[in-house]
């Protein structure tokens, strides 16, 4: 994996907003309707292509495809995954289904923002007074976990290096989810305990992360649920059984992960894409020895949100691991405010005077859209903020090169 090694090197979480093209055939995808594969495939090469020499044009060292062929950053899964079934539900995102009294001190807040927060900002959907509904569904395990995602992934590493052949970057990444964000969002129905679900999911992604690794990229994990089930199991759980329950999604990751070098993986963390309030986010102070145990060379972390901004104090007393590399989130993905690249370049220095300045790669806190139908912020303003970005980094490498 590249390292900063004579600058600060810049990427992403991984996904980006998707064009009009690609939501509209999204949307009958996930409406069940039939749809032409060979439509989404001619709309998909060139939605791609654009999107990397866009990444490369701003100054992005190490880019994604976008995700501009999964639905979303764990329901791309239900695609390639046998064993799983689909039930038709009324919407309930994360942040609605969490319980405790931080759900109940927003109620209001909640009431609205569970509205509004999907389509507020969808190319092509700025002036549809009624846009059609966002049809919603939840799957479950009702039989053995196989893995039948190859055309698929296939179909998006050609992309992507049909992509990369014309532009410059140091390397490129794949982002998958974890067995862990599968598991966590997916009701079992199947297996008699947790444990054999987590490593029947770990077993059938192994056949991806594998793929992904073999044709050159890195690959990143996924794994938002993993700081989430913190807030889910409290307070009728205590927080030993949480971390019970984190080491043994670590260990069925460590197992999808056998035979994969360190050096091409990197693991991400976040506390939710939601403008919300977070105030019942696990501290990185009591899970950051959990994340040391992933068999991953990099670590992406959430570090610009509000609630998770100071954390870069952890690594005053946290040591990291001898070769390992820090991708903190420099850029957040939640508020339409664009960073002042003099305020990028002052959380990078934070890092790097801690950490070491070659083991730094400047991020986002997450991805721009998680899921096809979900922009958490205007395009126009993600580039812009990622253009912050990358000037943030360049004034961090000249302060931190020029002595």
């Amino acid at each position: 994996m590249k390292r900063s090694s004579d600058r600060i090197l810049t990427t992403h979480a991984g996904s980006l907003i998707r064009p009009r093209e690609i939501i509209d055939i999204m949307w009958s995808l996930e409406a069940g309707e039939t749809y032409d594969e060979a439509e989404l495939a001619r709309r998909l090469a060139p939605a791609v292509a654009g999107v990397v020499r866009k990444q490369a044009e701003v100054g992005i060292d190490i880019p994604s495809d976008g995700e501009f062929g999964k639905r979303g950053w764990t329901s791309y899964v239900a695609e390639r995954l046998g064993g799983l079934e689909r039930i038709d539900v009324p919407y309930n995102n994360l942040i609605s289904s969490l319980s405790g009294s931080a759900q109940e001190r927003f109620q209001g807040f909640y009431q609205v923002y569970n509205r509004i927060e999907r389509a507020i900002w969808l190319p092509g959907y700025e002036d549809v007074v009624d846009p059609p509904a966002i049809p919603t569904s939840m799957w479950h395990c009702s039989g053995p976990i196989t893995y039948t995602g190859g055309p698929a992934v296939q179909r998006d590493m050609d992309n992507f290096k049909a992509a990369l052949a014309g532009v410059q970057v140091e390397e490129a990444f794949i982002p998958v989810a974890a067995p862990c964000s599968v598991e966590a969002s997916r009701a079992n129905s199947y297996y008699d305990t947790q444990e054999q679900y987590l490593y029947a999911i770990a077993d059938a992604l192994k056949v991806e992360y594998h793929a992904i690794v073999d044709a050159g990229f890195v690959l990143q994990i996924d794994d938002a649920f993993m700081p989430a089930q913190y807030a889910r199991m409290l307070p009728a759980s205590t927080i030993d059984e949480y971390r019970r329950y984190v080491n043994l999604t670590v260990d069925a990751l460590n197992h999808a992960l056998q035979g994969i070098p360190e050096d091409r993986v990197r693991y991400h963390i976040c506390w939710g894409s939601q403008n919300v309030p977070h105030t019942w986010d696990v501290p990185l102070a009591d899970i950051v020895d959990l994340l040391f145990r992933v068999d991953a060379q990099a670590y992406s972390i959430e570090a610009a949100n509000p609630q998770h901004e100071h954390e870069w104090e952890v690594w005053q007393t946290t040591k990291l691991p001898e070769g390992k590399i820090l991708i903190p989130g420099v850029i957040s993905h939640s508020t339409n405010v664009v960073e002042n690249p003099r305020l990028v370049a002052q959380r990078i220095e934070n890092f790097a005077r801690l950490v070491g300045r070659e083991n730094v790669i400047a991020g986002t806190d997450c991805g721009f859209s998680q899921n096809w139908n979900l922009a958490r912020v205007h395009a126009e303003v993600q580039w812009a903020k990622l253009e912050a970005l990358v000037e943030g980094a360049r004034l961090a490498s000249t302060r931190l090169w020029s002595s």
